[in-house]
């Protein structure tokens, strides 16, 4: 018996807006997620949330309204280490997804196989506290040494005043490390305080660091159109331009005030990648050479 969405969860935006930028052609959206059914795909007993259903279908007509070509899905904590709601959007997709799973210790040799075959090309540590419990260090180092020679990186989600205790760890792993939503800065602070700076001097030593530019909606302090985090994405942008990615996030899970209107997010995008080689190389370039290479 699968638990109903925890109140106050808040289910993702029933009518996006069109987005008035147009996405260059063989746009990625580079992060999202699919939830259940859960009557096919149960969520985890562990969760620390349930989600409203997101299904595959959702989120490729979602896909296509936004004017993109492919998606990059990536498992969410509320299903744990079964990832057999992503495989099914996978392998569903006509080759236009690609896959971050989670895994654990138990997850086998022909699961990974599988999981190969469907098209994931990475895998997700979760270090924010409310949201998963935590896992050792060792543990992930084996799971790390595990997936490298398939040539997967790892995706990594922490909140930004954790970087100190995390950092270490994150330039000793043996693959691609992609950040996800910038590290979740604390907008407040300003992109020249010591946090931020300190994780930019990161991604300058560490060619092999990538960065999720996404989320904004979760970021801001100032709501809709997200001005306020403008600059943090722009600074990654063009510091990094070939180690950037964009994703709309979709479905949202755990918004505390709104989920974002979807083509809100979109017409983000022309503020922090600010020309047309920029926009290509987020949306185009960078996920296409990291997922589908």
């Amino acid at each position: 018996m699968t638990k109903p969405a925890n109140p106050p969860y808040i289910p993702f935006h029933p009518n996006p807006s069109k987005p008035s930028f147009k996405v260059p052609a063989g746009a990625v959206d580079a992060h999202c997620h699919v939830f259940g059914p859960p009557n096919r795909f149960p969520y985890a007993p562990e969760r620390k949330y349930t989600p409203v259903d997101a299904p595959k279908e959702k989120l490729f007509a979602l896909r296509d309204y936004l004017g993109f070509d492919k998606n990059v899905v990536v498992q969410a904590s509320c299903h744990g280490t079964d990832n057999a709601a992503l495989i099914d959007a996978l392998v569903n997709s006509n080759d236009k997804a690609r896959g971050i799973a989670v895994i654990g210790e138990n997850t086998s040799d022909s699961e990974l196989q599988e999981m190969n075959r469907a098209g994931v090309k990475g895998v997700r540590f979760n270090f924010v506290k409310r949201l998963v419990d935590f896992t050792p260090r060792d543990v992930l180092e084996r799971l790390a040494a595990r997936i490298a020679p398939l040539g997967w990186h790892i995706v990594v989600y922490f909140e930004m005043p954790d970087l100190p205790e995390l950092e270490s760890f994150f330039t000793s792993l043996p693959t691609t490390v992609v950040v996800d939503h910038m590290g979740r800065p604390d907008v407040k602070k300003g992109v020249d305080h010591p946090e931020f700076q300190r994780f930019l001097k990161m991604m300058d030593a560490h060619q092999n660091i990538w960065c999720k530019v996404s989320c904004p909606e979760r970021l801001t302090v100032a709501g809709a159109p997200y001005d306020d985090v403008v600059p943090y994405a722009r600074t990654l942008v063009e510091r990094f331009p070939t180690r950037v990615l964009w994703g709309t996030d979709w479905p949202h899970p755990n918004m505390s005030v709104e989920a974002p209107d979807d083509g809100m997010l979109v017409d983000v995008i022309p503020k922090i990648a600010r020309t047309a080689e920029l926009q290509k190389k987020l949306l185009v370039d960078n996920p296409m050479h990291l997922y589908w290479t």
